[in-house]
């Protein structure tokens, strides 16, 4: 039973054994098959991946020689054409070279004309200076002189004739010299008398101050003279009680001081409490009082002619050209005037006239200082107007309107044109009519009285003189003489304002009638 269990069992694991074995032979068997096709699977996509690449390297090929092919014939091109401009080239080079050849050939042509030129010149300097030397021993033998004695005597006349010349020169240059300081001196003179009011005393450093009896006088005194002292210490002006019937003088070169005095006498006569103590309140008041005027006009005068952003220390100067006089005519008013004739002169020129006017109306800013400088008007006037901020074209037009500083903008000749204009139009300044008439009329006679002058004209109120002369008497050399003699004249025969142009025109006319 036992080994009958034990057959069964061995029976089993062979036959279990055998099963494993089959089972693996047929499962080994399977696996090959599949392997074999998964080759041949991967051989046939093996193939057709090669067919693939060889076809992309062909493509690749086939472009590459196109790229090639045609690289290569640019290539050709472009060496062709280098061939032909090098050909070119070489072509132009060979023509240089023959016209180079060819007018080195002229040049050698022409250096050895020159060189035959040159030693037939040597040859007759050389028979020339056989010629001098015979001529100077011939001279030398007929003058008894050497040529040595003969050069010392030419030197000698030489240097005498210099001298006289120069001597000549050294007068014309004089005389021009003191002509031309003379002129000078008396614009320094002109502008001095114009910063100061003096030209003529009588009525620009004295008010009159009428009264209604001379029993006033006594109280303007006071007891011991205390009154006039204290009105004199207060206002800084002299103060003239005399024998002139109902009036009393002012005496001061400081018009606005005198202006205060003025005032200040005329309120003490009125209220007719005179004593120290009231005149110092009264002057005190009346200073308030012409100060505060005087900031009124320069508003004003800025209002009516248009022009704004003046700061207000100019326009407080421009207030105080009310009380200053320039030649007898009221400063404002010229500088009122002298700005619109600018105004209208830019216009005309296309020019700004606003600035022009502000310009002309700052012109003579300099003649009304808190202080006197020693400066002339127009500079210490450029140097206010830039220290108050205004543009360097109307600093420069202020400056330059006596010719005291140079020109940088067409601002600055329009203003020193329209001052003169101003200032030379007859009656702008004193001067009564009957002695203008008469300076004219003697300029023009004084012109007459010499040879050769046909008609003499004295224009722009007798600052030009045109002289005209006969052209068969007088030549263009004698008029340049003439203007010279006339003016020398004028300078120390007459008396006049500023300076005076002679113009001598001299023409000639040729008339005919066609009939």
């Amino acid at each position: 039973m036992t080994s009958q269990i034990i057959i069964t069992t061995i029976t089993a694991i062979v036959s279990l054994l055998l099963g494993g074995v089959v089972a693996w032979f047929i499962a080994n068997k399977q696996a090959g098959s599949k392997k074999q096709q998964i080759l041949a699977d991967a051989e046939k996509e093996v193939e057709a991946l090669k067919k693939s690449k060889l076809l992309e390297v062909k493509e690749n090929f086939i472009t590459m020689k196109a790229d090639w092919e045609k690289q290569t014939s640019e290539r050709n091109a472009h060496l062709q054409m280098q061939e032909a401009k090098a050909r070119q080239q070489e072509m132009a080079l060979s023509q240089k070279q023959s016209d180079f050849d060819r007018k080195n050939h002229d040049v050698e042509n022409a250096r050895e004309r020159l060189r035959n030129q040159l030693e037939i010149v040597e040859q007759k300097k050389s028979d020339l200076d056989k010629v001098h030397k015979m001529e100077i021993e011939r001279l030398e033998a007929l003058s008894g002189l050497s040529a040595e004695e003969v050069k010392e005597r030419l030197a000698k006349s030489l240097r005498e004739e210099a001298q006289t010349s120069a001597a000549a020169y050294i007068n014309e240059v004089m005389e021009e010299a003191k002509m031309t300081a003379n002129k000078e001196a008396k614009k320094i003179v002109v502008q001095s008398i114009q910063r100061v009011a003096t030209e003529t005393a009588i009525e620009n450093a004295v008010s009159v101050f009428h009264i209604d009896s001379d029993e006033i006088k006594g109280r303007v005194i006071g007891r011991e003279g205390r009154n006039i002292r204290a009105l004199e210490a207060a206002t800084g002006i002299e103060i003239v009680v005399d024998d002139t019937p109902e009036a009393i003088i002012l005496s001061g070169f400081d018009p606005v001081r005198r202006e205060i005095a003025r005032l200040s006498l005329h309120q003490l006569v009125q209220d007719g409490r005179i004593h120290p103590a009231r005149i110092e309140e009264v002057v005190h008041k009346v200073r308030r009082q012409v100060e505060d005027e005087i900031v009124e006009t320069g508003k004003r005068t800025t209002i009516d002619l248009g022009i704004h952003g003046l700061h207000p220390d100019l326009v407080r100067m421009i207030g105080r050209m009310k009380y200053r006089s320039s030649y007898g005519q009221n400063l404002l008013q010229h500088s009122r005037e002298t700005a619109n004739l600018c105004a209208i002169m830019a216009t005309e020129l296309g020019l700004n006239p606003q600035k022009a006017k502000r310009a002309g109306l700052l012109h003579d800013i300099g003649k009304v200082p808190d202080d006197e400088p020693e400066l002339p008007h127009a500079v210490f006037g450029a140097k206010l107007a830039e220290k108050y901020n205004e543009k360097p074209d109307i600093v420069n037009a202020i400056g330059a309107h006596h010719d005291e500083m140079e020109m940088t903008s067409l601002l600055s000749p329009i203003v020193q044109v329209c001052d003169a204009i101003s200032g030379a139009r007859p009656g702008a300044r004193r001067e009564i009519v009957e002695a203008y008439i008469k300076r004219l009329h003697d300029l023009e006679q004084l012109a007459l009285s010499y040879p050769g002058v046909l008609k003499t004209y004295a224009i722009q109120a007798g600052r030009e003189l045109r002289v005209i002369v006969g052209a068969e008497k007088i030549t263009d050399a004698e008029t340049e003489s003439l203007s010279n003699e006339i003016a020398k004249k004028i300078q120390d025969e007459m008396t006049y304002p500023g300076q005076v142009k002679i113009t001598v025109i001299r023409e000639t006319r040729a008339v005919a009638f066609a009939k």
